[in-house]
């Protein structure tokens, strides 16, 4: 249900994730899974620490957006940072849907760390049985 991407762009959002915080002009990209669940389809993002409030999703036609941001937890005069390992800053990721998708009807669930969306297969899109009719046979006229 989703359209595949290009492997080397791929790399580069890889690369990007490992060696750059994200900004709001270049976000960093977050991991996620997608699979088929009966009728509809599941995209879970991991987003730990990072707050409800904090996640923004958009849908303009095709496209799924979802950004976050996840700020630092300490801070204050007193706070000396001993290690920082967890990135921190702006995350996006983009998705192309299929338009099988109702996306209309999307849900968000947001639950110990992960974002969770469930996209329903739309109507149009569900297998269907189509009935075969058959024609009155012909009657031929004796004359």
């Amino acid at each position: 249900m989703l359209m595949r991407t290009d492997p080397f762009r791929e790399l580069d959002r890889l690369t990007e994730q490992l060696l750059r915080p994200g900004t709001w002009s270049r976000p960093a990209a977050m991991p996620m899974d997608a699979y088929r669940d009966g009728e509809e389809y599941v995209v879970s993002f991991d987003l730990p620490g990072v707050s409800p409030e904090a996640i923004d999703i958009d849908v303009e036609r095709d496209t799924l957006t979802v950004k976050a941001e996840r700020r630092p937890t300490a801070q204050g005069d007193g706070v000396q940072m001993d290690v920082s390992e967890r990135p921190l800053g702006v995350f996006s990721r983009r998705i192309v849907l299929a338009d099988a998708l109702d996306t209309e009807r999307i849900r968000a669930d947001y639950e110990a760390g992960v974002l969770t969306l469930r996209i329903p297969v739309a109507e149009r899109a569900k297998p269907r049985k189509i009935a075969v009719g058959a024609k009155p046979a012909r009657q031929e006229i004796a004359g």
